[in-house]
């Protein structure tokens, strides 16, 4: 038996299997609903160390070390990039909401539940119907977030600008240090696609309806960030606020 042969046999068994495996993710997913209800959880794509919980985007876990702790959640959606990271994803031992078109290479571990992908526009109050990507993970860790229950979210490193310019979804290589993310190797020597703005703004603007129609709220505390969809706040201030909440 050649290699392609062998792939196309595992690719027929993994469509048999498929509805089990959803099927598993789905029953994770409904265990998880609200069970954060009312707290509050930071969406970071780079941050310093913080007592709350938090949302770690993609390769976050390039700089679990620097930060000196790791995210409590991790949320990767994009096929590209999961593809070329599974082995790296597949070691974190922390739980992970991800794409289910990656089920090929990420493995279903005790840590991970899959995602399905919906094609229209729409925030998704049910993940286990699964969710519309709005262009970027950061708007899939807001409906995330919203299903565990959480009632104020704040986005860190979420700077809505990046330095590579071109037309929206296409597939580069990035052939040297990374000008786009915290770390210059985060997408070095790896393919990735541009960025697609404008989509993401209509997703981040249904996210900000979504949570303020049920009382609760999304704002931003990124440094100098680009994105004027959600409140301002200084990333300071949120913790004499809360500190001084935990006191009474």
């Amino acid at each position: 038996m050649d290699f392609l042969q062998f792939n196309k046999i595992k690719s027929s068994l993994r469509k048999f299997f498929l509805p089990d495996l959803q099927g598993v993710s789905r029953s994770r997913i409904l265990e998880l609903k609200n069970t954060y209800r009312g707290e509050r959880a930071f969406i970071i794509g780079n941050g310093p160390s913080l007592n709350e919980y938090t949302f770690g985007l993609n390769r976050i876990y390039l700089m679990f070390d620097e930060l000196g702790f790791k995210t409590n959640f991790l949320v990767s959606v994009n096929q590209l990039l999961l593809k070329q990271c599974a082995e790296e994803i597949n070691r974190l031992k922390i739980p992970k909401f991800i794409s289910s078109f990656a089920s090929d290479y990420i493995s279903l571990d005790r840590n991970t539940v899959f995602i399905k992908s919906l094609g229209d526009p729409q925030f998704s109050t049910d993940l286990t119907r699964g969710i519309w990507e709005g262009a970027t993970v950061t708007y899939v860790a807001m409906q995330v977030a919203y299903y565990l229950g959480f009632s104020e979210v704040i986005l860190i490193g979420v700077d809505h600008n990046f330095k590579t310019k071109g037309t929206p979804h296409k597939i580069v290589e990035q052939r040297k240090d990374d000008p786009n993310h915290f770390s210059p190797k985060y997408f070095k020597g790896m393919k990735w696609q541009l960025p697609d703005l404008p989509t993401s703004e209509l997703a981040y603007r249904l996210s900000r309806y979504q949570f303020e129609s049920d009382g609760r709220k999304i704002v931003d505390a990124t440094v100098g960030g680009k994105l004027k969809v959600f409140p301002k706040v200084k990333y300071e201030e949120l913790f004499k606020v809360h500190n001084q909440i935990s006191t009474q």
